[in-house]
């Protein structure tokens, strides 16, 4: 007997030969080996009596394991987790899809309750320094940096894909400070931390003083100690030199105790302010920073201004003059300040150090007489102009050329007051073609600063004057120097000035082994004057000691900075 199968029927054959025709076969029948074929109105449930499989798509092998099914106490079927295998088949898809997909970084805006102080513990307080200028390790960007508090490098953002995120990921610090805003951020979290326990960090990376702390500056005698355990004085501190930097490091000193201009720095907001001068005001107020960690501080931020500002005429690797670099310095604050080029006093600076001087200027000509002699016309016009300062330059008398009768060079003196009788408005200075007179003009500005000029150059060698100016550092009376106006200062009255800060020359041989004035390096040195005790400090680098006032004068004085007494007479009276 022959069988065909037609599609999903069975057709079973009558007879032998031709003449044989095809009919169904029946199900159960004797032909029990054959199926019979479905109506095509019959729903193939209904004819096979089981459920249509659920799965769109075929699983793979441990997937299926897992997803195995086993009756449970209440007869549905569930896998060895308990999760319905229906259930499972439902969503099959979106388990599939979630598998696949990046998970996104898990953000808090707060943190877990009990856990507000997790990861403090891991700061370290003692390599931390925020005086370097802020910089993204990575990009160098300055836009947006956050210091790490456990290793106190500086990265940018603390997004999902910044740098200081990934960095929280890499070396598991967790904590960062917002160099601009100052808040504490727990990454990778993402949350702030808002502890009293961070406060310290936060002052010395911005220090912020009330107007009774620093009026008490100047008055009350104080000490305060580093985390290390040693003392320092606030404002007598050391100042890193990176190369050649001290010439920067001994103006921001003696600027630094100038008494209005340190404490406006101290005092008023200057965020929003050009870049030299914010940088200059944290400087001023690390300087002052009785909390401090560590018992000097860095000018790099600022060096690294004034480098871009002046075009590299200031940088960090090679030394220039204390006195160009301060004409520069006060010039570019006062116009950060918002100071006017014409108009005087327009700022902080020009109010502090601002001065008149009235200046006589005669034509000099000469004649041949019938001797072949030179001479001088007394009759030449005079001129007379009033000129406007922030220092006065005074001059030193000729160095001897000659040895003494014991054949060793002498070293000269002079005293403040003669280089000062420059100003005297009788002595005369020749320049060019010139003959000239100076004198001092009411009001006098707050602070004098003298230059005594060391250093002369022509087309061959430069040479300096190592004669010593000898000086008292309280009671120095101008008035001599000064055109008399009875409106501003009684003539028979002295006008008494106090020494604030006196920056010192030194020449150190580059090579013991080579002696020629030209291998001779300069270093520098800033004295400074402790008003609330009437002590005096040497501060050089790193190296900061007391000196006595009787032994101020023994250095190559270059630089000073003259206090006017508020209260007029005779004495050692605070300024």
């Amino acid at each position: 007997m022959g069988v065909s199968m037609i599609k999903s029927g069975v057709c079973v054959k009558t007879g032998p030969g031709p003449g044989a025709r095809w009919k169904p076969g029946k199900v159960g029948s004797k032909n029990s080996d054959l199926m019979s074929k479905r109506h095509a109105s019959e729903a193939l449930d209904e004819v096979q009596g089981v459920s249509t499989p659920a799965s769109k798509r075929s699983r793979v092998d441990e997937y299926n394991k897992s997803t195995t099914a086993t009756p449970s106490a209440n007869g549905d079927d569930r896998n060895h987790n308990g999760n319905r295998v229906e259930d499972l088949e439902k969503h099959g898809d979106d388990l599939e899809d979630d598998e696949n997909a990046v998970k996104e970084p898990i953000r808090q805006a707060a943190p877990t309750q009990g856990y507000d102080d997790l990861y403090l513990d891991t700061i370290d307080r003692n390599v931390l320094d925020f005086d370097f200028e802020k910089l993204c390790s990575v990009t160098l960007s300055n836009i947006n940096v956050y210091a790490c508090l456990v290793c106190g490098r500086y990265y940018q953002g603390r997004g999902p894909k910044s740098h200081a995120y990934f960095h929280a990921l890499d070396e598991g610090h967790h904590v960062f400070i917002n160099m601009e805003t100052q808040k504490v951020y727990v990454l990778p979290e993402g949350y702030e931390v808002k502890s009293k326990s961070l406060d310290d960090i936060k002052f010395v990376s911005d220090p912020r003083y009330t107007r009774q702390e620093v009026m008490a500056i100047d008055r009350t005698p104080r000490t305060s100690w580093t985390l290390a355990g040693k003392p320092y004085v606030p404002g007598f501190v050391g100042m890193n030199n990176i190369k050649d930097n001290d010439y920067v490091n001994v103006i921001v000193q003696a600027l630094s105790h100038v008494g209005p201009l340190r404490n406006f720095f101290l005092l008023e907001d200057l965020s929003k302010a050009p870049e030299l001068v914010k940088r200059t005001s944290i400087l001023f107020r690390k300087i002052w920073n009785p909390r401090a960690f560590k018992a000097h501080v860095s000018p790099h931020e600022l060096l690294q201004e004034v480098s871009l500002r002046s075009n590299k005429r200031f940088t960090l690797t090679h030394q220039s003059d204390p006195v160009d670099f301060l004409s520069w310095y006060l010039n570019n604050l006062h116009l950060g300040l918002g100071g006017s080029k014409t108009k005087p006093h327009s700022s902080v600076v020009q109010h502090v150090f601002q001065g008149r001087v009235k200046v006589e200027s005669q034509a000099i000509t000469a004649k041949a007489d019938v001797n072949d002699r030179l001479r001088f016309e007394e009759a030449a016009e005079v001129k007379v102009d009033i000129s406007r300062f922030l220092f006065l330059t005074l001059d030193l008398p000729a160095a001897p050329l000659f040895q003494d009768e014991l054949e060793r060079n002498i070293i000269p003196q002079t005293p403040l007051t003669g280089i000062l009788s420059k100003y005297n408005g009788v002595r005369a200075q020749e320049h060019l073609n010139h003959r000239k007179r100076y004198r001092l003009v009411h009001p006098l500005p707050p602070f004098l600063c003298f230059h005594v000029k060391r250093f002369s150059q022509n087309k061959f060698v430069s040479e300096r004057n190592p004669t010593i100016v000898t000086f008292e550092p309280h009671d120095l009376d101008v008035s001599p120097y000064v055109e008399p106006d009875p409106n501003h200062h009684p003539s028979n009255e002295p006008i008494y000035y106090d020494l604030v800060a006196n920056i010192v020359h030194e020449a150190v041989r580059a090579r013991e082994d080579v002696v020629d004035a030209a291998e001779e390096k300069k270093t520098w040195k800033v004295q400074l004057r402790d008003k609330a005790t009437d002590e005096w400090v040497v501060a050089q680098d790193l190296f900061v000691d007391k000196i006595r006032s009787e032994l101020l004068y023994l250095g190559e004085t270059y630089l000073q900075i003259w206090e006017r007494r508020r209260t007029p007479g005779k004495g050692k009276g605070k300024a």
